[in-house]
């Protein structure tokens, strides 16, 4: 899949539910808001659920032991995937941070047909409710079987009485609502605390002008604007939209051909591999084999601290990552392997016939063995030094 042009993104705070009825004795919809918090009722438990590891299989694992609020809501360890909570089994696709997917949409065709949107890797969930209840029921993740199974736990937890005052006392009678409440009470966490979307980086504060960004920050962030060399901004937009700050993404979806990642289980299947919207975990665009191995542009924001980077966490630094999209066309025997024969597998983490989807037009893709790189080394330092600079909490 080649890049085509870019979408401006507006606000979406599409709510998953109509307003709950049918209770007996408290809240129903959950919209009063604490005046402390300044967050609704139904925030404010999502926030308890968002960390209690009762809803998971073996009562260890919560929505936050992958999404750390210390980490900027990514996975605190360095895994290239996290563990799930059943014993040998694992997430087949590294942890994102959680942060400014408030601003995403659901999942469309632009007109010119550039996928675009959803909340996951491969976009199949189009609300940060739908999101949430992914790992839920993940057999490889929180690993419940049922959304009934999920219902009987929280039944059983302590927010239990505090679920019952937000969304009705017989809420528990019935387990397919109670799911939804809990998705919306997640959702409604993520839309509604400010942490989530702070934009208080040292960047920020230089668009701010309460600072000085140093000169490598400042060359850093001319080549990423620059078409000729970083390109980033083609992707990784850093222009200011809908009267926030820049989100560092347009949300949409590339085929970068990353090397494949033996280090995730799944892979040591020769015949198996993660083809993002054609599948395998989505299932609805598998006819799309022009879409096989695109995954969504992530935001860069906090990307210094969010390794490892990619879907499969296959490059373990900021550095190698800035220097794969340089060099992976100029230099392939740095980030592939060889055949037998000795001749390089570029793009192994895709089926021979879906390598021809990998984006090999834009800057700085368009190179091939023994053309000089986009960038040079000390380039990359600087890039690098620009991209420290888009990590929340700054302080001068």
């Amino acid at each position: 899949m080649h890049r085509l042009a870019r979408i401006t993104l507006s606000l979406f705070m599409t709510l998953l539910l109509p307003a709950c009825g049918g209770g007996g004795g408290g809240s129903s919809g959950g919209v009063g808001t604490d005046s402390a918090s300044g967050l609704s009722a139904a925030a404010q438990l999502g926030e308890k659920l968002f960390n209690d590891p009762i809803l998971s299989s073996t009562g260890a694992m919560s929505c936050a032991t992958c999404h750390d609020k210390a980490n900027h809501y990514a996975a605190a360890d360095t895994r290239s995937v996290p563990a799930g909570a059943d014993a040998g089994h694992e997430a087949g696709r590294q942890a994102p941070s959680l942060k400014y997917l408030k601003f995403n949409t659901a999942f469309y065709f632009a007109k010119d047909g550039t996928p675009t949107g959803g909340f996951t890797w491969d976009g199949r969930a189009n609300t940060l409710g739908d999101q949430a209840s992914g790992p839920l029921l993940n057999p490889n993740e929180m690993a419940n079987t049922s959304a009934d199974d999920v219902v009987a736990k929280l039944k059983r937890s302590t927010n239990a009485a505090e679920f019952m005052k937000v969304f009705g006392s017989d809420i528990f009678n019935r387990p397919a609502d109670a799911f939804a409440r809990l998705q919306y009470a997640l959702q409604q966490y993520q839309l509604e605390d400010a942490d989530f979307a702070p934009f208080s980086s040292k960047f920020d504060l230089w668009l701010s002008g309460k600072v000085q960004l140093t000169d490598a920050e400042m060359r850093g962030w001319a080549l990423f604007n620059d078409p000729n060399k970083g390109n980033c901004t083609a992707c990784h937009v850093g222009t200011a939209a809908d009267g926030h700050p820049p989100l560092f993404t347009d949300f949409t979806y590339d085929t970068l051909g990353v090397p494949r990642n033996m280090d995730i289980r799944a892979n040591a299947d020769a015949s198996y591999y993660d083809l993002g919207l054609c599948g395998p975990v989505r299932t609805d665009l598998s006819p799309r084999t022009d879409l096989c191995g695109a995954f969504r542009v992530p935001t860069l924001r906090n990307i210094a601290k969010t390794g490892p980077y990619f879907h499969n966490g296959a490059l373990k630094t900021l550095t190698d990552a800035v220097r794969f999209y340089v060099r992976r066309d100029t230099n392939p025997e740095e980030w592939y392997p060889t055949d037998a024969s000795g001749i390089v597998q570029k793009f192994n983490d895709l089926p021979a016939a879906y390598r021809k989807n990998v984006n090999t037009v834009e800057v700085p893709y368009n190179r091939k063995p023994g053309d000089t790189p986009a960038l040079t080394e000390s380039e990359i330092a600087d890039l690098v030094s620009f991209l420290n600079t888009l990590t929340d909490g700054y302080i001068p």
